[in-house]
C-alpha cells in the first residue's frame, strides 16, 4: 500500500510540474502577445501622428505657392526652397520633424505631348532624344531613339512598330507578358513597362537625375526654362553646350529679377537659339512632396496641384499618402 501511495504521489506530483509549466508558458505567450499589442498600438499612434506632421508640411507647400506673387517662376523663391522654411516649423512638432520639397513639373520634359494622333510630334522627339543621348545616360544616339520611339508605340493607338520601338508582339513575348497601352500614360511609373528603360534610366544614380525626374505628364507642353533641370536645358536646344548650360544655371540663380521674359537667354549666351514655342517663365504644375519624420519612422504625403496663375486657386490632381 505504501508503495502505491508513493506511485501516486509522484505522478500527482509531476501532474503539478505539467501543470506549472503550462501555466508558465501561457503567461509568457499573453506577455510576450501583451507587449506585441502595445509595441503595436505605439507605431500606429506614431504613424498617425507622422501623417499629420507631414500633412502639415504639405499645407505649407500649398501656402508657399499660394502667396507667390511674382508673375514668373524661378528657383530662387520660396517656395523653391520649401525645405529651408519647413525646418522653422519643426519646433511645432515636439518630437518629430518634416521635410518639404516643391517641384515644378512644368520645367520637365511633356512627354505627354510626345505624340500627335499617332505621328510624332518632332519638337518633343528631338529634345527627348538629345536628353538621352546626353553622356550621363551611357546611351549612343541610336539607342536613344529606340527608346523615344518606343515610348511613342506605347502610347499612340496604333499598332505598327515604329523603328526600334515595340508593340504588342514584343511586350506579349516577354516571361510576364503584358499588351502596349496605346493611350496616353496615367502616371510615370508606367515607363519602367517600356522597352530599353531601365531601372538605372528611370531612377538615375549617384551622377545624374532619373528619366522620372526629368519628363512630366502634365503641363500645356511648354518647359520653365528658369527651373529647369540642367539636364532638360541642354536638350533644349541642338547646339546648347555643357559650358553654356552652366552659364545659364549660373546666371537664373544670381539674377532673380531679370528672369521675366524667356528671352533672358540670349544676352548670356547669344549663340543660342531656342524655339520660342517651346519655353516660358511661368508655371501652374507642381509636385507637393512632404515627410514626417521621427527617428526611423517616415510617412510621406505627394500630391500634383494646378495653380490658376490668376486667381492663385489650386486643384488636386493627385494625391498619396505612404
Amino acid at each position: 500500500m505504501k508503495a502505491l501511495r508513493h506511485r501516486e504521489q509522484g505522478v500527482a506530483l509531476i501532474v503539478v510540474i505539467l501543470m506549472i509549466s503550462i501555466i508558465v508558458v501561457i503567461a509568457l505567450q499573453m506577455n510576450r502577445a501583451s507587449r506585441s499589442e502595445v509595441y503595436d498600438a505605439a507605431n500606429l499612434r506614431d504613424r498617425v501622428r507622422l501623417y499629420y506632421v507631414a500633412k502639415s508640411g504639405f499645407s505649407l507647400g500649398q501656402a508657399l505657392l499660394r502667396e507667390d506673387q511674382n508673375n514668373f517662376d524661378a528657383l530662387n523663391e520660396d517656395w523653391s526652397i520649401a525645405d529651408r522654411v519647413a525646418v522653422k516649423a519643426d519646433s511645432l512638432f515636439g518630437t518629430g520633424a518634416v521635410r518639404l520639397v516643391i517641384e515644378d513639373e512644368s520645367g520637365k520634359i511633356p512627354i505627354h505631348k510626345l505624340v500627335i494622333g499617332n505621328n510624332f510630334n518632332m519638337d518633343v522627339r528631338n529634345m527627348l532624344v538629345r536628353l538621352l543621348s546626353q553622356p550621363e545616360f551611357g546611351l549612343d544616339q541610336i539607342r536613344a531613339q529606340e527608346v523615344v520611339e518606343a515610348i511613342k508605340d506605347w502610347i499612340d493607338t496604333d499598332d505598327n512598330v515604329t523603328g526600334g520601338g515595340a508593340e504588342n508582339s514584343h511586350y506579349s513575348s516577354l516571361a510576364k507578358p503584358y499588351g502596349a497601352k496605346n493611350v496616353p500614360l496615367d502616371c510615370i511609373d508606367e515607363l519602367l513597362m517600356i522597352k530599353g528603360i531601365s531601372k538605372e534610366v528611370y531612377d538615375g544614380n549617384d551622377r545624374r537625375a532619373g528619366l522620372k525626374d526629368l519628363v512630366t505628364i502634365y503641363g500645356n507642353g511648354k518647359i520653365n526654362i528658369n527651373t529647369a533641370p540642367k539636364l532638360v536645358l541642354r536638350s533644349l536646344s541642338p547646339n546648347m553646350t555643357l559650358e553654356a548650360t552652366e552659364r545659364l544655371d549660373n546666371y537664373r540663380k544670381t539674377n532673380g529679377e531679370d528672369l521675366v521674359s524667356p528671352t533672358w537667354y540670349q544676352k548670356v549666351v547669344p549663340g543660342i537659339v531656342i524655339d520660342a514655342r517651346l519655353i516660358t517663365t511661368r508655371s501652374d504644375y507642381f509636385r507637393v512632396s512632404s515627410v514626417g519624420v521621427s527617428g526611423d519612422m517616415r510617412v510621406t504625403v505627394m500630391g500634383i496641384l494646378v495653380r490658376d496663375n490668376n486667381t492663385k486657386k489650386m486643384k488636386f490632381l493627385s494625391w498619396k499618402a505612404e
